[in-house]
C-alpha cells in the first residue's frame, strides 16, 4: 500500500479504523439525545456516521479483503473476518430501513419544500416507524459486531507487529 512496508500499513490500517469508533458512538449519541428525530438531526448524525464508515470501509476494501485468504490459517483473523462480515451484513440490512426513508421523503417533495420541524415518522409513509426500527437494529447490530471485530482486529496487530508477538 503506498510503498509502505506491512507493518506501516497495518499500523495505519489500526489507526484508521480506530479513529471510527469516536464518530460511531458520537453519531449514536446524536440519535439516541434527540427529543424528535427531524431531517436536520438526521444529517448531522450522518456528518459523522459517513466517514467513520470511510474510515473502516476503504482499508477494507483495499487492504483486509485481498489479503483474507491467506490469513485464515489464523483462527484469530477468521473470527475477526467473520465478526466484521456480520457487521456489514447488519449495516445492509439497516440500509434498507435508511434507503426508504430517502426514498418517503423524495416522494412527498420534502427536499425542495421543507419544514425542518417535520418529523420523520410524519413524512407521509404509513411504515416509517418499520422502516426507522429496521435502521435502528441495523445500526445497533453494525455497531456491536463493529467493536467486536475491531478489538479482535486490535488483538491480532498487537500479536503480530509489536513486541506482544
Amino acid at each position: 500500500m503506498f510503498g509502505l512496508s506491512e507493518t506501516q500499513t497495518a499500523t495505519v490500517v489500526a489507526f484508521s479504523v480506530s479513529l471510527t469508533l469516536p464518530l460511531l458512538l458520537y453519531g449514536a449519541w446524536i440519535m439516541i439525545d434527540a427529543e424528535d428525530v427531524t431531517w436536520n438531526v438526521l444529517t448531522y448524525h450522518l456528518s459523522f456516521i459517513l466517514p467513520g464508515l470511510a474510515l473502516t470501509t476503504i482499508p477494507l476494501v483495499f487492504w483486509m479483503l485481498p489479503r483474507l485468504f491467506e490469513q485464515f490459517g489464523d483462527g484469530l483473523a477468521a473470527v475477526h473476518a467473520f465478526f466484521g462480515f456480520q457487521a456489514y451484513a447488519m449495516l445492509a440490512f439497516g440500509a434498507t430501513g435508511i434507503v426508504r426513508i430517502f426514498r418517503a421523503k423524495w416522494e412527498h417533495d420534502l427536499y425542495h419544500d421543507y419544514d425542518e420541524d417535520v418529523l420523520l415518522d410524519e413524512i407521509g409513509d404509513e411504515n416509517m416507524r418499520f422502516w426507522r426500527r429496521r435502521l435502528r437494529i441495523g445500526v445497533f447490530g453494525y455497531t456491536f459486531f463493529w467493536i467486536l471485530a475491531y478489538v479482535i482486529g486490535i488483538v491480532r496487530y498487537l500479536l503480530r507487529y509489536s513486541i506482544l508477538g
